[in-house]
């Protein structure tokens, strides 16, 4: 009888300790893995890869041909870390997120507050309207404001009385945050909406019946029932904002004398060799330097961030 139990084929396949797993799961596991295996490998090609390549490429000179062999160890960092101007980039992009979050966010909120009314009309209308200038290509829309921002420079100085040129060294960031502001404007309105629509319609009505206006149900209700999908917009906000590009390159192109350059755009300069620094001769083609202000940078979004989300979760907290 025991012999013929230890010949039992599912005996014999089973170890001490360790379960035979169903043969249908084991297809399910296998079909799940071959169904994300195109995503990871881009994934692994196209980020993972690029990020150990580019750090690499750091301790080089580099200009784009051949392998690189010039090899300086670090210090392309030291040389990020104290170059005026690539500080004055990153205060450039601080100042850009600093003024465009707080306000940007606070009139998305108080429109989608204003077009979630059930009272309001032609609510379809006016999101399209909103959400219109997020389609619009940045690089077309820039020149268009460009050039009514200089035409504007002759009526602004008479009517000040004073030059004002809105595309100037004192006004040149503001105009660049203006228009990323309005051109930005349309995703976090959608986003607000989305997360008013989350709050339920109960909570409002017992509210009533208790007898708060609507600045208390604002307060008591929907702020709180939006908090966090509110923290997620406020994240993406702010790291949308210290990546800003073509908002910068596109309506100033950085200018005048790196009035308005951001971040990206300096690393931009050294990996195609636009502009430049007088004083310098213009700017010399050296991926490697690139690498090492776009890490340098991503170190400082990180940091920021991190602090955020520290912040945020010692408020939710208390």
């Amino acid at each position: 009888m025991s012999s013929q139990i230890a010949s039992t084929p599912s005996q014999v396949a089973l170890r001490p300790g360790k379960r035979a797993v169903p043969k249908h799961i084991r297809n399910e596991m296998i079909g799940s893995w071959l169904f994300v295996l195109p995503m990871l490998t881009l994934t692994l090609m196209f980020s993972i890869y690029p990020i150990f390549r580019s750090l690499q490429i750091t301790m080089y000179n580099w200009y784009g041909f051949g392998q690189p062999d010039q090899y300086v160890g670090l210090r392309h960092f030291q040389s990020v870390l104290t170059d005026k101007w690539f500080w004055n980039a990153f205060g450039n992009t601080l100042q850009y997120a600093v003024v465009l979050v707080p306000i940007q966010l606070t009139l998305a909120l108080i429109l989608a507050l204003i077009l979630t009314n059930p009272r309001m009309r032609f609510t379809s209308f006016y999101r399209t309207v909103y959400f219109m200038p997020v389609v619009t290509s940045v690089a077309i829309v820039a020149i268009v404001v460009r050039m009514m921002l200089q035409r504007a420079a002759t009526p602004l100085s008479e009517m000040a009385g004073t030059n004002i040129n809105p595309l100037g060294p004192d006004f040149a960031m503001w105009s660049v945050i203006g228009f990323g502001m309005w051109h930005s404007f349309g995703y976090n309105l959608v986003y607000f909406m989305a997360a008013l629509a989350t709050v339920p319609e109960e909570l409002y009505d017992a509210a009533k019946v208790d007898g708060a206006n609507w600045f208390q149900r604002l307060y008591y209700v929907t702020l709180p029932g939006i908090r966090p999908v509110a923290t997620i917009i406020l994240f993406f906000a702010i790291l949308g904002s210290m990546q800003v590009f073509e908002q910068s390159f596109a309506l100033t192109g950085g200018g005048p004398y790196f009035a308005s350059e951001v971040v990206s755009g300096y690393i931009y300069r050294y990996v195609f060799g636009s502009g430049g620094v007088a004083a310098q001769g213009g700017t010399t083609v050296n991926l490697g330097y690139a690498s090492a202000a776009s890490f340098i940078m991503n170190i400082l979004i990180l940091s920021i961030t991190l602090g955020q989300l520290l912040i945020t979760r010692q408020r939710n907290r208390n």
